[in-house]
């Protein structure tokens, strides 16, 4: 076999992630503190080798400084994080935006869509309010919205793989911020934020990249037509 093409890359975020996972599944907080800074870059790389936008990428990088600074528990470092994050979801709904206009499917998508993920928004954030401390309460509202939004537009202009990438996003920092709320939370929440975190990423990479190639493929389609034609 040819070492080059042994996939490198993603055996070595497979162990990444199963070694996160484990740690955390079994309270190894060492094995977490290795393994989770290296999930994003390995994935961004994965994704870079397929051809990623610089938009994909930028966003999986953004995730990667949230989750640097997440491994602390100050409120600075919360929020400095959730900045990060924020501007990773920034990067997904202009790459969103950037596929063109919309199918009569995705208008659909967006009518079903949009009212749903809006009142989860308000009754996600009235529920938070008021066990977050003072100083993060906006920070959070104005998060969530953006983490909708990113959720709601990954499945009217991406489709169900991104969607559900974003559905999980949501479970994800939903988690977290119900944790800094003091609200109830399940066993081993970590693990929980991690494995739906992961997820979201990884979904979010598959539903972009095959969203993609998907809308390439015509235009290529018609570039051979063409340098076939007499």
């Amino acid at each position: 076999m040819n070492p080059r093409r042994v996939p490198l890359l993603p055996l070595a975020l497979a162990l990444a992630t199963a070694v996160d996972l484990v740690s955390l599944a079994v309270g190894h907080g060492p094995g977490h503190t290795v393994a989770k800074p290296l999930l994003m870059p390995l994935l961004a790389a994965c994704a870079a080798r397929r051809g990623a936008p610089r938009l994909l990428v930028a966003a999986l990088l953004f995730g990667w400084g949230g989750d640097l600074l997440l491994l602390s528990d100050s409120d600075p470092a919360f929020l400095a994080g959730m900045a990060s994050f924020a501007a990773g979801h920034v990067c997904y709904l202009v790459l969103f935006t950037s596929y063109g206009s919309p199918r009569p499917t995705s208008r659909a998508r967006a009518a079903l869509l949009a009212p749903g993920y809006a009142v989860a928004l308000i009754v996600t954030v009235a529920l938070l309010w008021p066990g977050l401390p003072g100083e993060l309460r906006i920070p959070v509202a104005g998060y969530s919205a953006l983490l909708a939004a990113t959720a709601c537009a990954a499945a009217v202009r991406s489709g169900p793989v991104a969607g559900l990438g974003g559905v999980f996003f949501l479970v994800s920092d939903t988690l977290i911020a119900t944790g800094v709320a003091g609200l109830p939370q399940p066993p081993r929440p970590d693990f929980w934020i991690m494995l739906t975190y992961i997820a979201a990423q990884s979904l979010l990479v598959k539903g972009v990249l095959s969203t993609l190639a998907e809308r390439r493929a015509p235009s290529a389609a018609y570039r051979e037509v063409r340098s076939t034609t007499p």
